[in-house]
Parts: C-alpha cells; structure tokens; sequence
C-alpha cells in the first residue's frame, strides 16, 4: 500500500500541468493550435533526434522501438476495423485508431518510468518512446490524416513530418559514431522538458473548447479498452514468451515494457486530432479521462505486478 501511494504522489506534479494547460488557454488565451504545432514540427523532433542518437544501440534495445512501432500498427488497425464498424460515415474512427495505437510514453511515461526505476532506465525507455513516436508520425498521422483527406494528401502530411527525419538521423549517426559536441547535444536535450510540459498543458487546453455533445462514451469506453486491456494484455504475452523461450530481455526491461503499457491516451492524439481537424474535441475528453483513471490504475498495477 506504501508504493501505491508513494506512486500516487510523484503522479500529481503531471497533473498539475493539465490544469495549468487549462487556465492558459482560459485567461490567457494561449491557443492550443500553436502549440501542437511546436509539438509536431519542433519540439517532438529534436527529442527524437538525442533519444536515438544518445542510446545505446545493442540487438535487444533496437528490437524496442520495432515491437512497440509494431504494437501500436496492430492496435490501431484492430480498433480501426471496430471503428469502421460502429463509425462507417465518421472520421471518429479514424482517431480512435490512432488513440489505440500509441500512449503517453513520452510525456507521461517517461516521468514515470524515471520516477520509480531512477535515470538507468532512461536510454531504454527512450527507444521504446521511439518506436511509439514513429508509429504517431507515419502509420498513425496516416490513418487520422485519412478522416479528412485523400490517401495522396495523407501521405504527403507524413512526408512532411520532420520527426521521421530526425529519428533516421539520429540512428544513422549514432551508429556511425559522429561527435556533434557537448554543447550542440545539451543544447538539444532542453527540448525534453519541454515536450513533457507542453504535451501535458495541451491536454488542458483542449478541455476548454469541451461541452457536453464531445461526450462520445462509445468512442471513449473503446480507446480504454484498447489502452488498458488490450495494451498490457499483449506486453504480458510477451513477457511471458520472453521469459520461457528468447530470454532476449533482462527483468529491468519487463519492468520497462510493463510501465509503458499501461501508460494513458497519448497527448499527441489532442495534437494530431487538432492539426487534422479530426474530433479534437472528443480526443481531449478521452484523453482526459484516461489520465485521470491512470492516476489510480498505474499505482494499482505497479502494486500487483512491479
């Protein structure tokens, strides 16, 4: 019970920034627009490019950011094929596939990650965080892209998309082990305080354009479903074959995994569904909720589990 609410505690600060989020769109009139658009084209590159180019690149840690890449395609076209079903005439579907193809690793899951397994975990996270951001930035950007544009305009929004970029760089000069210079690669890594903190403020700002009609419960029941069953059922599985027949991964990266599948809706699904102008609206009251119900569920699941 102690980890429960030791947990609880180090969750609030994140959710203090939601309410900051809130108040600035509110009384200062900061517009969440220009903020997912820091998020998508300058700040969510330049954390993709030191994750990759600062980790550490081994068979087991590459196969991270490849499973989860993979996890997120799997689940956003299984909600996707549900979604199509419930929604046929609705780009609602759309986003529901995204919402079910990521999580919140980076703004959320990374804090958390940090917070209970301390900064040794923070170059394997980083890679799992790599494979979610990819799949965000093309498979997913794709699909929500799809609600309100052509498959030729779809594909010319994730052309242009600077984080793909910055993750084949990233990786490209890591292996080939050029030297940027410490003051170029601190000066990079202040973008990650600022991904965390926008990305949680934007939750908040898309909450004051909300009313009642935003409440889709079909949509959200779904988007929770995909994020805390379908999620962790899958890592589990793994896990578990992992743990009987590869023996590919240590117990500090079960431990990983098992954190970043529980994590709650993305952010980014407010970001991307605002740039697309795909039901922002109904994103940021899933996304809402989910974190609010991952407030008692993370601390519940660590508990059982961790």
């Amino acid at each position: 019970m102690d980890i429960f609410f030791n947990l609880l505690i180090k969750l609030i600060p994140l959710y203090c920034l939601i309410c900051l989020g809130y108040i600035a769109a509110r009384r200062l009139q900061a517009q969440k627009e220009t903020v997912a658009k820091l998020l998508i084209y300058i700040i969510a590159p330049a954390v993709v490019f030191y994750g990759t180019y600062t980790a550490k690149l081994d068979l087991a840690h590459l196969s991270l950011p490849i499973l989860f890449f993979a996890l997120g395609t799997l689940s956003a076209l299984v909600f996707l094929g549900i979604g199509s079903w419930i929604y046929p005439n609705d780009s609602t579907k759309n986003i529901l596939a995204f919402a079910a193809g990521t999580g919140n690793t980076g703004y959320f899951g990374l804090p958390l990650v940090l917070a209970l397994l301390g900064d040794a975990a923070f170059s394997v996270t980083v890679l799992m965080i790599m494979g979610v951001v990819f799949f965000e930035n093309t498979i997913g950007f794709f699909l929500t892209a799809k609600g309100h544009h052509t498959v030729k305009e779809s594909v010319v929004k994730v052309v242009r998309l600077p984080s793909v970029y910055a993750f084949v760089l990233g990786i490209l000069l890591n292996i080939a082990g050029v030297h940027l210079g410490e003051t170029l690669v601190i000066t990079i890594g202040y973008f990650k305080g600022a991904y965390t903190l926008l990305g949680m403020m934007i939750i908040g700002m898309g909450l004051t354009t909300v009313t009642v009609k935003h409440i889709d419960k079909t949509f959200i029941g779904l988007a929770l479903l995909a994020k805390f069953i379908f999620w962790p059922a899958v890592i589990m599985g793994i896990i578990a074959i992992d743990k009987a027949v590869f023996h590919i991964y240590t117990p500090a990266i079960y431990s990983i995994l098992t954190l970043m599948s529980i994590v709650p809706l993305a952010a980014n699904t407010v970001s991307v569904a605002t740039e697309l102008n795909v039901h922002p609206d109904k994103a940021a009251v899933a996304v809402l909720l989910s974190t609010l119900f991952a407030l008692f569920y993370i601390p519940l699941i660590v508990t059982l589990f961790l």
